[in-house]
């Protein structure tokens, strides 16, 4: 495996620490070595017996793994009769320890990572309708490849989080001093113009709370019409108006996936809307996605994680299977 972005063998990133862990998940011994390749470690994988379990070193220690190096990919190889990737927040990366090593051994895909692929692509290729996606987070440039991709499977699209504001800026509205794309404005028109014609019903915040600044030291925190931002506040949140509209359509979906916050859902004051999409998703009966990253941190700080059908583990890499691009730990997988 890898931890963290080391710039060559850090001490810090070493991988014992993880040892003690998978010793303490799998109640039994786990040998770590300290390294990932060579002769000493192939020496000591030979001396393990069966259901004897060997941890190596951090690979990217070695600079050849993220340049998915083929001398170093058969060097991993060399190690072993089977490749299983069941890394599925790694996926999106054609690394050495993702793509590269499975073009020497048999490599197949773990149990997780044949949910991930399971749930989320029946729900993009054939979900139960009403299908509903709900896409938030800081930048619309962020999310472009998910909603075109998205816009021609939905039913209905709710667009929260600072992303919406440049939406709101191409209704013409003012948006004071909250996050906007001023380059991504004529985009997001072209997106509601896409939506409309294909008969998808497009959702943006009707209020939103705005504050004077964004953490907890903001002393101005209140609820405007969305037409209504302040020139000097900062959109922090949806509003209570946004928060029934949407949770109405969530809670009437079969099929739903979540990307994205809907606020600046760190800082207590700015997080109810975020937490009362996750109360919604939580009563939804049908399928219910959330892909990795902020979203999947809201919904486990909220404690509504096992009231969700799926929980991505991949930030990155689920963002990328939503726009529907091929993900290259998967691609060289034989039981796709």
């Amino acid at each position: 495996s890898h931890l963290g972005r080391p710039k060559g063998k850090d001490p810090n990133l070493k991988m014992d620490n993880v040892a003690k862990k998978l010793e303490a998940l799998l109640g039994k011994p786990v040998k770590k070595l300290d390294d990932c390749i060579g002769e000493h470690v192939k020496n000591e994988l030979a001396k393990m017996n069966e259901g004897d379990v060997c941890l190596l070193e951090n690979v990217r220690f070695y600079a050849e793994e993220e340049k998915n190096d083929p001398e170093f990919s058969k060097k991993l190889a060399e190690l072993a009769d089977l490749y299983v990737n069941d890394a599925f927040g790694t996926a999106h990366r054609a690394h050495s320890s993702t793509a590269g090593v499975a073009q020497y051994l048999p490599a197949v895909a773990g149990f997780l990572i044949e949910k991930e692929v399971a749930v989320m692509g029946k729900a993009l290729t054939n979900p139960e309708r009403p299908f509903v996606a709900i896409l938030g987070g800081a930048k619309v440039s962020d999310k472009i490849g998910v909603i075109e991709n998205l816009l021609g499977r939905v039913d209905a699209l709710l667009i929260g989080g600072a992303m919406a504001f440049t939406f709101l800026l191409a209704k013409g509205y003012k948006t004071g001093k909250s996050l906007v794309e001023e380059d991504k404005v004529t985009l997001a028109k072209e997106i509601m113009e896409k939506a409309s014609a294909r008969g998808v019903k497009l959702y943006l915040p009707k209020d939103v709370v705005v504050a004077d600044k964004t953490d907890d030291t903001a002393g101005v925190v209140k609820t405007v019409k969305a037409e209504e931002i302040p020139d000097e506040l900062i959109g922090v949140d949806i509003g209570p108006e946004t928060v029934k509209e949407f949770s109405a359509v969530i809670k009437g979906a079969k099929t739903v996936i979540w990307n994205g916050p809907m606020g600046i859902f760190e800082t207590k004051k700015f997080s109810e809307g975020t937490k009362k999409i996750a109360e919604a998703l939580a009563e939804v009966k049908g399928v219910t996605i959330v892909g990795g990253g902020d979203s999947a941190s809201a919904v486990q700080k909220m404690g509504y994680a096992n009231k969700i059908t799926h929980i991505s583990t991949g930030g990155g890499a689920s963002l990328e299977f939503l726009e529907g691009r091929e993900l290259p730990g998967i691609a060289v997988l034989q039981n796709k």
